[in-house]
């Protein structure tokens, strides 16, 4: 049986080198870009989210694998969840990568990220995704009005 830290190194290049929901998504009524200006990693994400549930997602983005395969986990994590759910998991996610008890109820899908505390220096490469969906669900693209 593997161990997170194995898991984690194991999902990330499977992600990374086979990116999951890439793209953009034609009709997205919520996006946002992030950028981490330390290591130029970048992540934009779209969002088609209607009856307060994320119906869609792609995600584009550039930089180290662990940045790539982060959007790519997510997007399939979300899709189908409601919004509300979402914002939990974002807590969830950060909580899972920094603290030996993460609050909230995780995916199993997401489990690898559970490894990702035996590399302190990759936390921001794995929440930058999970940041742009934040932000993403404060900025609709929707016409007001």
């Amino acid at each position: 049986m593997l161990d997170a830290r194995s898991l984690y190194q194991s999902v990330i290049l499977d992600y990374a080198k086979s990116p999951r929901n890439e793209g953009i998504l034609q009709g997205a009524t919520h996006q946002a870009t992030m950028r981490n200006p330390l290591c130029g990693d970048r992540v934009t994400l779209h969002l088609m989210v209607a009856d307060a549930s994320v119906r869609d997602a792609k995600f584009e983005g550039r930089g180290c694998l662990i940045a790539r395969a982060s959007p790519s986990l997510l997007t399939e994590a979300i899709i189908g969840m409601s919004v509300t759910d979402a914002f939990e998991l974002i807590m969830t996610v950060e909580s899972l990568t920094t603290n030996a008890s993460p609050k909230g109820r995780l995916p199993t899908a997401l489990e690898p990220f559970r490894g990702a505390r035996a590399f302190p220096a990759r936390h921001e490469c794995v929440m930058l995704a999970w940041r742009a969906l934040g932000q993403a669900f404060a900025s609709s693209l929707e016409p007001k009005g």
